[in-house]
């Protein structure tokens, strides 16, 4: 029984309708620790439903909100401030859009061992043998969340791993969006015949924004494995037009397909719906009071509109994880062109 629904209409391709059904959150343990998970279903009128799993831990709440962290100097030169500026702060409170590189590879991982250890995986894991499982990490971002090492973690499979290569390239015939996806590489070629047959479940890693990228992968991987009975979507960053776009191509018919998602949905931002920022929902949170400092670190600009609710609190997907300066300088030239500032201001008050 859904403890909330959320409705959704928007403009694509198509008008879509639509509404998310959220179950109270319940909690998991494992040998990790301990945290909530929250199962919910996407509806988008004329299709079949789209299920997935939100979970909170201290990991993803980390990635998803804020942290409290010493003041680097080196991430503190990134972002445009001197360290003398933060001397007198033994600890700032930081969005996940500024945990960078090496230290946000770690952070997603320790979240991803949280997320896969819980439940919900649990469940379909013991279902199979070892040689039934594959993870199909999606380069770039995919890589970097260890899900095969997170699966072997927690349960000791010894699951094979093929990368794959989806991408946005640019061509204006695609309407709204104009961009197509390019698949460059299929990492398949280690497995034989019968060894490709016992893969009955597949861990496809990448976060999604249009849902473009991952309606492509899902299409090949069921083409090239055609055995797969479920496939399961770990994809820490998700928005709902992404999962509507995923629900709406008939990727699930014939495959169980479920997404694993971090916190809570996000909204894509026109107008090219790439950023993405958390709905002001307190209902579509597991934790509302954890959205709610977030929301407040970010405050308003001088004609009162929120940050929070515009894409320079949405993230830079691969970049942050690749090139953190590419991720600061992405954050600025939303905040300019939407707010007048610097990510360097933003931190600045919340010192104040």
């Amino acid at each position: 029984m859904a403890s909330f629904v959320f409705p959704f209409e928007f403009a694509d391709d198509v008008p879509v309708r639509g509404r998310v059904e959220l179950e109270p959150p319940a909690p998991f343990e494992n040998a990790r620790g301990a945290g909530l998970f929250r199962r919910g279903t996407l509806h988008v009128e004329g299709h079949p439903e789209l299920e997935f799993v939100l979970y909170h831990s201290r990991a993803t709440a980390a990635f998803m909100y804020l942290r409290e962290t010493r003041p680097d100097p080196m991430l503190l030169e990134l972002v445009g401030l001197s360290p003398d500026e933060c001397a007198r702060q033994p600890l700032l409170r930081l969005p996940g859009q500024l945990c960078l590189g090496a230290e946000r590879s770690e952070l997603v991982a320790a979240a991803l061992k949280d997320v896969v250890g819980a439940s919900a995986i649990g469940q379909t894991i013991a279902r199979c043998r070892q040689q039934n499982v594959a993870v199909f990490p999606i380069a770039r971002e995919g890589l970097k969340y260890r899900v095969a090492e997170a699966i072997h973690d927690a349960y000791g499979c010894y699951c094979d791993e093929i990368v794959l290569d989806a991408h946005h390239v640019f061509d204006r015939t695609v309407p709204l969006y104009n961009r197509k996806v390019e698949m460059t590489l299929f990492k398949d070629k280690d497995l034989d015949s019968l060894q490709k047959q016992n893969i009955s479940v597949a861990f496809i890693a990448d976060s999604i924004s249009s849902g473009l990228v991952m309606r492509e992968v899902i299409d090949r991987v069921k083409e090239r494995f055609q055995r797969l009975e479920r496939v399961e979507v770990v994809s820490p960053l998700a928005t709902i037009r992404g999962l509507s776009r995923i629900a709406r191509a008939g990727c699930t018919r014939g495959t169980k397909v479920r997404l694993h998602v971090f916190e809570t949905l996000l909204n894509a931002l026109p107008p090219d719906h790439y950023y993405s920022a958390h709905f002001p929902v307190p209902e579509l949170h597991i934790r509302p009071d954890l959205a709610s400092e977030y929301r407040a670190w970010w405050g308003r600009d001088d004609a009162g509109h929120h940050l929070a609710d515009t894409a320079c609190a949405g993230y830079g997907w691969s970049e942050a994880f690749y090139s953190p300066r590419k991720q600061i300088q992405m954050i600025n030239e939303q905040l300019q062109s939407r707010h007048g500032l610097a990510i360097a201001d933003v931190v600045r008050r919340s010192m104040r």
